[in-house]
Formats: C-alpha cells, sequence, structure tokens
C-alpha cells in the first residue's frame, strides 16, 4: 500500500476533458434497501469499457440508472453527466430524458423478444426511432434509412427482414435489429447490456464484430455489460468489476486479467480457465453464492467470501489508486499473475457460416 494513492473518483482531476459520459456517486435504493453504492467511472470519446461481475451485482441496473429507465419504486441518487447536457440527469425530466435515448444514447438490451414490440414490422421499429426525433426526412425517406441500417449491420435479405414482425425472425436477427434501432441516430453513447449471451457462437462473434464496427464507425463511447471474460477481451479497452452493487476494481484489460488486485476479480479471472482443475478434478470457483439484494455485508461487500478477509474488512475500504485504474481493498494482491488471462475470441470474418435468411425461419 505504500506505493498507492488514495484518492476519491469524484476529485480526481486526471481525467480526460474529452469525457462523453460521467457517473459519479450513483445509488440506487428501494425502500431503505441499497441496490448500488457510490458507482462512479467515465467513458472517454471513442473508448470501449467492459463491465462485469456475477448475476446479481447491479451491472443491469447501473445500465438502467443511466438510462433512466429504472422501474417504479427505485430511486436513484448521485449524478450522471453526458457531455454537451447540462445538468444532472438523474434529475431531469421525463420529456428531456425521452429525447436523449434514442439519439445521444442508445441502449442494446440482453432479451430483443421483449424490448421489440411485437406488433410491429421490423422496418417500422427501426424508422421509428428517427421519427421520434424528427430525423431521417418524410416517411419514405425514413423506410429507406431503416433498409440501409438494416443493411449496415449485414442483415441477410434485409427488404424481407423489413417486412417482418420480432416473432417471425431468429434471435440472432432480432438483435440485430436492435443494434439497428440502437446506431440509427448516430449516438454519442451507446450500452450493450449482455447482447450476445441468448445467441450461439457463430452468430456471438458476428455481434460483437457489429457492435465494434457500429461504435468505431460512430467514435461513440461504448459500455459493454457481460459475463463473458474472454467477451470483453475482444471488445473492451478498459475493464469495471463490480460485486454488490459496488465497482470493486478498474483498470486496462491486460493488466486487470494478467495481474487483478482485488481477491473477486481474481476468483472470476481464475473461474474462467476451464482448462485448470484441481487434484480432484474440480474447476475453480469462488466459495459461496452472490447473497440477495440488501443481505451483502458491511463494509467490503466481498469480505464473507473472500479467503483474505479479517477484522479490517468490517469497514468500508477505501478506493486506491485513479479512477480508471485502481481497486477497493485493503489486502490486496500484489503483480504475481494468475494461471491464465482471458484468451480474445477469433476474428469472426470472414464469415464461413452465414446465418440462415429469414426465408429459411419458420414462423
Amino acid at each position: 500500500m505504500a506505493d498507492q494513492t488514495v484518492v476519491t473518483r469524484a476529485d480526481d482531476t486526471a481525467a480526460a476533458s474529452d469525457d462523453r459520459l460521467v457517473v459519479d456517486g450513483l445509488d440506487v435504493r428501494v425502500g431503505l434497501v441499497g441496490l448500488l453504492h457510490d458507482v462512479g467511472f467515465r467513458l472517454g470519446a471513442g473508448e470501449r469499457v467492459g463491465l462485469i461481475g456475477e448475476s446479481g451485482s447491479g451491472k443491469s441496473l447501473t445500465a438502467l440508472a443511466i438510462m433512466g429507465l429504472l422501474p417504479d419504486g427505485l430511486v436513484a441518487s448521485g449524478h450522471v453527466g453526458l457531455a454537451g447536457t447540462d445538468g444532472n440527469l438523474l434529475d431531469a425530466a421525463d420529456v428531456r430524458m425521452a429525447d436523449l435515448r434514442g439519439r445521444r444514447m442508445s441502449m442494446v438490451f440482453q432479451e430483443p423478444m421483449t424490448a421489440l414490440n411485437p406488433l410491429m414490422k421490423a422496418g417500422d421499429q427501426v424508422a421509428e426511432v428517427l421519427a421520434i426525433h424528427g430525423l431521417g426526412g418524410s416517411g419514405r425517406d425514413r423506410d429507406r434509412r431503416a433498409l440501409e441500417l438494416l443493411d449496415a449491420v449485414r442483415m441477410h435479405e434485409p427488404e424481407l427482414v423489413r417486412r417482418r414482425y420480432p416473432h417471425q425472425l431468429s434471435g440472432g436477427q432480432r438483435q440485430r435489429v436492435m443494434l439497428a434501432i440502437a446506431l440509427a441516430n448516430e449516438p454519442d453513447v451507446l450500452i450493450c447490456d449482455e447482447p450476445t449471451t441468448a445467441l450461439d457462437v457463430t452468430v456471438q462473434a458476428q455481434m460483437l464484430d457489429l457492435v465494434v464496427e457500429g461504435a468505431r464507425d460512430r467514435d461513440a463511447s461504448l459500455l459493454f455489460i457481460t459475463h463473458d471474460l474472454a467477451v470483453v477481451a475482444t471488445v473492451c479497452d478498459r475493464v469495471l468489476v463490480m460485486y454488490g452493487g459496488r465497482i470493486v476494481e478498474a483498470g486496462p484489460v491486460q493488466q486487470l486479467f494478467t495481474a487483478p488486485r482485488h481477491p473477486y476479480t481474481r476468483g472470476l479471472v481464475a473461474s474462467s480457465d476451464l482448462d485448470a482443475v484441481d487434484a480432484a478434478g474440480r474447476l475453480p470457483t469462488i466459495p459461496g453464492v452472490v447473497p440477495a439484494a440488501g443481505t451483502f455485508p458491511a463494509g467490503c461487500v466481498f469480505r464473507t467470501r473472500c479467503e483474505r478477509a479479517t477484522e479490517a474488512c468490517a469497514e468500508p475500504p477505501p478506493w486506491t489508486g485513479q479512477y480508471d485504474d485502481g481497486h477497493a481493498c485493503i489486502h490486496p494482491y500484489g503483480d504475481e499473475p494468475v494461471a491464465r488471462d482471458p484468451e480474445p475470441r477469433p476474428d469472426p470474418r470472414p464469415d464461413p457460416h452465414p446465418e440462415p435468411g429469414v426465408s429459411e425461419v419458420t414462423s
């Protein structure tokens, strides 16, 4: 600890002036139960940042809070700032957030079947986001633009797809429609909430390529939420690790995956190695399970599952390091590497097995 500096992320002045999105001190509560605690990070222009952690860690809730889409009964506090927009988005009126969503910032949801309107054809849903924000020209121009967007996400037979309803499309096709909608108005910030979870490996690789390409071509900042560390290694420049509604570690992908400091991050990386087994042939795991919301321990939220925990961990650990490269742990690991870092997925192009077209999908 002697060579490290304890900082408050809100006071860190080292952030670049071209930050697109700034999240500081974000808390989310339902009644008296805290779900997110002091979440803070920044996305620079064109930067791709991964947000990882087990289910129940608060990843999707963070995204929904940023987008102003929290369910009724949940209350957010803190600060969310978007470049070129005055004030705190958490205090913004619904009409103002509706203007920003789909134009300045967009989100690709995990399950497109529930995100898409089942009563609207795919092309109409792409054109709708243009019409809502007064972009794309006339109705005919918007239809033509919708077709171009479907083609841009490499949709097989886009002319047929645009006339189909969501239930008539495959999972990969529905997710491509979602991506076309998210990219339609050239957003500054793109949030992807596990967009490849329900897809097979071949289609998953294609989607990852499309997400990276779409963000890069628009110089958009990307927040990519996933369980898959190999996906993060493929897509992202930097990683945020979340547990118990808190950011517990942050850093560049290569550094964090080869020499993680926080015991939780170290457990995630070790458990991603499916070739590593102990003498009994068992894969490495993190002890215990993620507690239910509102039942995480006081102090360090990971201490009840951590082999390095001591009585001192009953107090909340300070953030050590910089806002984009640090950890919240008083017993961190040093620079010793883990057994193996996650390998990036291979480049999915060229695609030897294209996804079946709509004409091959039964309704």
